[in-house]
Parts: structure tokens; sequence; C-alpha cells
């Protein structure tokens, strides 16, 4: 053991035990998980996301095209070493091995805190004072029938279109992020747990590469980036943003990531912000009542105005040439297996409880016009 005493980085081994024992005690108390999110992790992201936000392009993605240059060159410099050191070649071994167990526990470490810890923290609805509870399929009906009027009226307000009258976005992608910006800090005037600084969204300039892995956005912790993927429809793009803003602080679940892009889409000023976060809860709950009663279903598609269903079949084009690739399965079953190793046990499904959130403020909603 003589190999151990001339390693430098030996201490950041126990960065992994350290951080699960954190993770134990989040999965134990959710007041420590609480007490964690809301007075360590929302000054260490702002102060992460003030840097990384220097850069207005993706820093991530920067990373991960030359992620496999550095590794490569790792990778022979290692293997040149073993090579012309035949006398020391345990040595090498074992200071290699050590090395990449060290880079796991810092990395495993940074993720901790700057995500893990957050999955095990309060819903959101112990801050919207929401009831979720199981709902008949007549309500899911009238939600879904207001939602689409909503849609289709905000639609008509929409005053870009491209040649094919499908939606079409009047700003520019740094302009969309810093009204999704204003939008999140405007509903934190509503939740004071949303309060603090945002990093802009960033979007991925090889965004059509991404579109083969089906994913629309990515939450990045280690630099607290809001990753879009500006290849996609342009009514989905805002609350897109919205969503990954939603992560920046510190909601990780999917579906509370999307009722909080919903709800800071539908209080925003800009029309175009509105429609988009109203499309994301009428294609959610549209998809659930599918699932429930087809007929009800179609009852509702009657309704969409010419406009949304322009950008509907649109977007079903769109993605019709990304479905069942090698790459998009593989993506799904590693965005899958992280949502379960994150306290999601639905894994992907999780995207479909948002119906709930959205059931549970359309009968608040009720109660309070009546």
């Amino acid at each position: 053991m003589n190999y151990l005493r001339k390693l430098k980085r030996i201490y950041l081994l126990l960065l992994l035990p350290l951080s699960l024992i954190l993770i134990l005690l989040a999965r134990q108390s959710r007041n420590f998980a609480e007490f964690y999110a809301l007075h360590i992790y929302k000054w260490l992201s702002q102060f992460v996301s003030l840097l990384s936000g220097i850069i207005p392009l993706s820093i991530i993605e920067f990373i991960i095209l030359i992620l496999p240059i550095f590794l490569i060159t790792l990778l022979v410099r290692f293997v040149v070493s073993i090579v012309r050191d035949k006398d020391n070649r345990k040595e090498h071994l074992f200071k290699g091995l050590i090395n990449v167990i060290c880079t796991i526990s810092l990395l495993f470490f940074a993720f901790t805190l700057m995500a893990g810890l957050n999955y095990y923290r309060y819903s959101f609805t112990h801050y919207s004072n929401l009831e979720v509870r199981e709902s008949s399929l007549e309500e899911l009906y009238n939600m879904t029938k207001e939602l689409a009027h909503q849609a289709s009226d905000l639609r008509s307000m929409v005053s870009e279109v491209d040649e094919n009258g499908v939606f079409k976005l009047s700003m520019s992608n740094f302009k969309l992020a810093k009204e999704t910006n204003k939008a999140m800090r405007k509903l934190s005037e509503e939740y004071q747990v949303l309060s603090g600084r945002y990093g802009s969204p960033k979007p991925i300039i090889l965004s059509p590469l991404m579109s083969y892995t089906e994913i629309t956005g990515v939450f990045i912790p280690f630099t607290m980036e809001a990753n879009v993927n500006v290849h996609i429809s342009d009514y989905s793009i805002p609350a897109t943003m919205l969503h990954e803003l939603a992560h920046q602080r510190g909601f990780m679940r999917e579906d509370e990531a999307n009722f909080i892009a919903y709800l800071a889409g539908i209080n925003s000023d800009n029309i175009e912000i509105m429609y988009s976060s109203t499309m994301l809860a009428l294609i959610i709950s549209g998809n659930a009542l599918y699932r429930q009663d087809r007929d009800l279903y179609f009852e509702i598609r009657d309704i969409y105005s010419d406009g949304v269903v322009k950008d509907i079949r649109a977007n079903t084009e769109y993605w019709a040439r990304y479905e069942d690739t090698v790459v998009s399965a593989v993506s799904s079953k590693i965005n899958d297996t992280y949502l379960k190793a994150n306290a999601q046990s639905d894994g992907v499904r999780s995207y479909g409880r948002m119906v709930d959130l959205l059931l549970a403020k359309y009968r608040a909603d009720k109660i309070e016009q009546e």
C-alpha cells in the first residue's frame, strides 16, 4: 500500500461515502432535504449559474464535444506509461484505477449537492396548497375542454406563422430566454419558494442532433445550465425553457417541473409563452383523456382551431423522423433509469402525472370562481 502514500488526491475517495450519507439523510427526512434546498442549494445554485451565465452558449455542449479527445489523450498517455515503465506496471494500473474512482467520487458528490438531494424535498403542492386526489373522467373531460378553448383563443392572438400556417416564434431564442426568465421571476411573486436569480436558458447549437435522443431540454446541475433543443416545434420551445428553469430552482421531478412551467407560462405577459404553456397542458391532459375514453377525446379535438391543429400536426411530423431509432431507444432507457434511481419510481411515465396537478388547480380555480 505504498502506492496510496504517493497519491495526492486520495482524500477524494471520502466524498463517495459522504454523498451516500447525505442521500440517506434526505431519504429519511424530508425536513433535512427541504432545509438544504432552501438554505444551501438555493444560494449555491445561483452562484454557479452566475458564473456559467457569463458565457451565453452552453458550456456542457462544448465539454461533450471535447471530452472524447480528452479521454483518448489520457488513455494514450496511460498506455504509453505502462509500456515504457515495465517495472512499475502494477503501480501505474493501481494509480489509474484510484484516479478513476476519485473522479467518480467527485462527480457524484457534485451531483448530490447540485441535484440529488432535491429529489427528496417537499413536493410543490406543499407550497401551492393544491389537493392532489383521484379525479373523475368528467373532471378530466371538462378541464381538457377548457384548455382546448384557451389554446385556440391564444392561437388566434399569435401574429407569426410560417408559409404553412404553423406557429413561428417572433423573437430570437436569446430574447425568448430572457422572456422566460422574466416569467419565472413574475411567478415567484406568488410562490416565494421560486424566488431568486435565474440563469437564462441556453440554446443548443447542435439541436438537430439532440433531437435524435428525443430530448427537448436538459438541466445540467454541474453548471446550473438550462439547455434547450431549439430545433423542435416553435410552440414547444418556451415551455421547455420554463421546465428547465424549474429544475434550476431545485424542483427536479418532471411532473412538477412541467406544472411550474405551465403556471409561469399562463401568468406571463407574453402571448407566445402563454400559448406554449397552455399547449403543454392541453397535450398532456388530452393524452390522458385519450387513454380513458377515445370518443370524449375526439369530441374535444373538434374544438381545436385550425391553427392549433396545424401546430400539432407539424410537431407530430417532426418527431416521426426520430422515433424508434437506436439512439432514441438508448436515450429513453438511460432517462428512465435515471428517473427511477432518483425517487421517481414511474420512470418516464412520471411526465404524465402532471395531469393530477392540473386537475387540482382546475378544482381550486372553480371553487374560487363560485
